[in-house]
């Protein structure tokens, strides 16, 4: 090798970060902030996406406009056909009540009877009968175990709690739904006469 070349060499070597304490600790300093900031990124990114589909996911329960919804509770696709069978069953006859005023025990013995409060009924039969067991029982509310069970709407505490201030007839008829809530008879509760506004 000629002196130039091993001139050169001994040069670099000199000159090499790595054979400087100072230049080591400036180049750990540089990678630990490199990796500060990607971890960072990565955090910031994470949390935008997150926010996102919470908002995505939130948007899909508000994009029904509460006018058209019908019933208090917004119903999930998998108990939609649980609703309509409810309807066609029992909304022919009477106005279909939300499952919510009643207690989900009287709605068991309510599918179980073939008595309806003096009328002689045929009763449902599976597969359509285990849909409207499902829907009845998601959006029915739980019994007390020191209460009777209701079978009128009048004795139910939670129709009671859902009427606050209501001077409700006694006893309270399916029909005089009408009298407060317009759209009753298209199971529609939420439109409510300009009394109640």
């Amino acid at each position: 090798m000629s002196i130039f070349v091993k001139r050169k060499i001994r040069d670099r070597e000199k000159r090499s970060p790595y054979n400087d304490p100072q230049s080591l600790q400036q180049s750990a300093e540089r990678q630990l902030k490199r990796q500060f900031f990607g971890l960072l990124l990565v955090i910031v990114t994470w949390s935008l996406a997150m926010g996102w589909l919470l908002a995505l996911a939130t948007n899909a329960q508000t994009a029904t406009p509460t006018a058209e919804i019908g019933t208090v509770d917004v119903v999930p696709a998998q108990y939609q056909l649980g609703q309509e069978l409810y309807l066609e069953n029992c909304s022919t006859c009477h106005i279909g009540l939300p499952p919510a005023v009643l207690p989900t025990q009287t709605w068991k013995n309510l599918l179980q009877d073939s008595q309806h409060y003096g009328a002689q009924l045929k009763p449902l039969v599976d597969p359509p009968r285990i849909l409207v067991w499902k829907y009845l029982s998601t959006f029915s509310r739980v019994q007390r175990d020191d209460e009777e069970t209701p079978y009128r709407l009048n004795d139910s505490r939670y129709f009671k709690a859902l009427h606050p201030g209501v001077k409700l007839p006694r006893p309270v008829q399916l029909g005089s739904c009408v009298s407060c809530h317009q759209g009753a008879s298209d199971y529609n509760f939420r439109r409510l006469t300009a009394e109640w506004k």
